[in-house]
């Protein structure tokens, strides 16, 4: 993203800065609501007849009198009454893991978002894992790339790379791990109470339900092929399991450097990082609406078909009006409630509320934002299936365009245009 200095603002008087912010505000209200949707709306309709008002929430036009579920309408105020700029049909884009099926094993749980939950969501699919203090996510590994981020508590992970040197390393919350297709890998929580991560999967028909793991591949193996793959007895391999584990319940491992040193033997210690610190990397890019870390394959080298942006909207702030050239996008939501409005082709637009435990996605290409609309910091991920994040503004679009030509397409004055961000600012404030 573009960091360099507003210099047309920098040298602008006081009072024309003060124009200039008054501008930059009427023209974002414009933009979210009617520019990248239908341009700009008159009083009087293309034939010349006044347009009716439009429906609000306490008019007869828009009641709804008939059975209906008023917590979900409570949490979706933008479906139940749509915007005026919206129009057409939409795919739908969010799904809440609040009503996705849970999978309950002793020692933990998962529940996913996949292309079967959210037709629109083909490029990339997601996990929600629980694990108790000692609880295993068993020895697996996956056809897709796997991306994570710590929600909650800590958790120790392991691996095995191509060169069959171990890795183990300790995670808490925030912190990444990425592990490649065929990578066998494990899981664990730690105290004091488990943990919570968000998984990411690079193909959107990924499913947790379709892991090679460790204990369902020896239940299906005959036992005199393991006795003479392992060059043990018949009898010892009795008391393996007869099905997977997926996740149980064990004993809170020891200390990481004792783990660190037995499982590296003679060998030695993987080269690769598989784990990301993200606190230890500065911010992208901070402004007075909020914050973005993005996370790529230039910062987290091993991540190499996954680019994160990790975003923070302030109160009445607004991911500015967007798109990204080069992938879909996968969102969750961390914290806070937001609406989104995703723009497509036709002159179709529909809007959708998200809070803590949605998924959005947007297509490739498609111009979106995403406004804080509560009291507390929205805090969401964008995911993409991708080695590099790649993004671009209206506003640097608008700005990096012969003026009279943009003058001539939207009807405002050289002041307004002035006004305009000539960079990119990711965040707006209110």
């Amino acid at each position: 993203m573009n960091t360099e200095a507003q210099s047309n603002q920098a040298q602008s008087n006081e009072a024309k800065q003060e124009v200039s912010t008054v501008s930059r505000r009427g023209f974002l209200g414009m933009g979210s609501a009617v520019l990248a949707a239908a341009g700009v709306l008159s009083a009087v309709d293309a034939a010349g007849q006044e347009q009716k008002a439009y429906p609000t929430k306490d008019d007869r036009s828009s009641s709804a009198p008939g059975p209906g579920n008023p917590a979900i309408d409570g949490q979706n105020p933008d479906s139940f009454l749509p915007p005026q700029t919206d129009a057409g049909g939409v795919q739908t884009f969010k799904y809440p893991f609040g009503i996705s099926h849970k999978r309950m094993q002793e020692g933990g749980w998962s529940r996913e978002v996949t292309v079967r939950e959210m037709a629109v969501s083909k490029t990339i699919a997601g996990v929600d894992m629980r694990l108790t203090a000692g609880g295993v996510r068993e020895l697996h590994w996956h056809t897709a790339a796997e991306w994570s981020i710590m929600l909650y508590g800590n958790a120790r992970i392991t691996a095995v790379d191509l060169e069959g040197k171990s890795f183990v390393a300790d995670v808490t919350e925030g912190e990444l791990w990425y592990f490649p297709p065929g990578i066998p890998h494990s899981i664990q929580g730690l105290n004091p109470d488990g943990a919570e991560f968000l998984l990411v999967f690079d193909d959107g028909n990924f499913s947790e339900y379709e892991t090679v793991l460790l204990t369902d591949w020896m239940a299906h193996t005959p036992h005199d092929v393991l006795s003479a793959n392992f060059g043990v007895s018949q009898q010892a391999m009795e008391k393996m399991p007869r099905r997977e584990k997926f996740i149980f319940q064990a004993a809170v491992p020891g200390s990481l450097a004792d783990d660190q040193k037995v499982a590296a033997g003679g060998r030695g210690i993987s080269s690769q990082d598989f784990a990301f610190r993200t606190g230890q990397m500065p911010v992208t890019k901070r402004t007075k609406g909020g914050e973005v870390r993005i996370v790529d394959s230039s910062k987290f080298k091993v991540s190499t078909t996954i680019a994160a942006a990790i975003v923070t909207v302030h109160p009445g702030g607004i991911r500015e009006l967007h798109w990204h050239p080069n992938a879909d996008e996968w969102q969750y939501f961390m914290s806070g409630k937001g609406r989104m409005t995703v723009f497509a082709t036709g002159g179709r637009a529909r809007t959708m509320d998200f809070e803590a435990g949605d998924v959005g996605y947007i297509q490739k290409t498609l111009p979106h934002y995403v406004q804080n609309t509560g009291d507390t910091d929205l805090k969401f991920l964008e995911m993409f299936k991708s080695n590099v994040y790649q993004d671009l503004a209206l506003s640097e679009w608008l700005t990096h365009t012969p003026p009279e030509l943009v003058l001539a397409h939207l009807g405002i004055d050289n002041a307004t245009l002035d006004a305009i961000p000539r960079d990119e600012v990711v965040v707006m404030p209110k």
